[in-house]
């Protein structure tokens, strides 16, 4: 009875592994008749072309930014070294232009200065020439008086003729 049992799970078992072996090669036959590895591979082949395609898209956008990045880099120390030859230059205009502006403040400084001194000794002689045209003044009119209280009148207006042709004269001479 056991021998039986044995033979009967097993009869079973070898029933239920043929049909699933079947049904297995009939799955495997209908997909090989419908083409389905086929159009799988074709699929498989198609996304790994597209992944290539993409890949080989992504190295020329890489190349291309390396590119532009190299270009900007280059612009960037380009516009560096411009910047600092203007800050240089800028540096350098300043200071001639500081140094000509204190030359400009002391020549003018100087002019001013000589100008002052000039009508300075100008006024000064404008005052000399004053001074003595008023002590002349006074010098003739101190006479004029003294002669007047103690001369007679005739010879007086001939002394007083000869004096004031003699003080034009010498005034002049002061004058010019």
């Amino acid at each position: 009875m056991i021998y039986q049992k044995e033979t009967e799970v097993n009869t079973m078992t070898i029933d239920s592994t043929f049909w699933v072996a079947i049904s297995f090669f009939i799955f495997f036959g209908v997909l090989i008749y419908f083409k389905v590895p086929q159009k799988i591979n074709e699929i498989l082949n198609k996304l790994i072309s597209d992944i290539k395609n993409e890949i080989d898209e992504s190295e020329k956008l890489r190349a291309e930014a390396k590119k532009l990045l190299d270009n900007a880099q280059k612009k960037l120390d380009t516009a560096q070294s411009v910047s600092s030859e203007i800050i240089e230059q800028a540096k350098k205009d300043s200071d001639r232009l500081i140094i000509e502006l204190n030359d400009k403040f002391h020549k003018s400084s100087e002019i001013k200065k000589n100008s002052a001194e000039t009508k300075i000794a100008q006024m000064k002689n404008t005052a000399i020439k004053e001074i003595k045209n008023a002590s002349v003044k006074i010098a003739i009119d101190s006479v004029k008086k003294i002669i007047t209280t103690s001369v007679d009148k005739s010879k007086l207006d001939t002394l007083f003729q000869k004096n004031l042709d003699e003080t034009k004269e010498e005034l002049k001479k002061i004058n010019s």
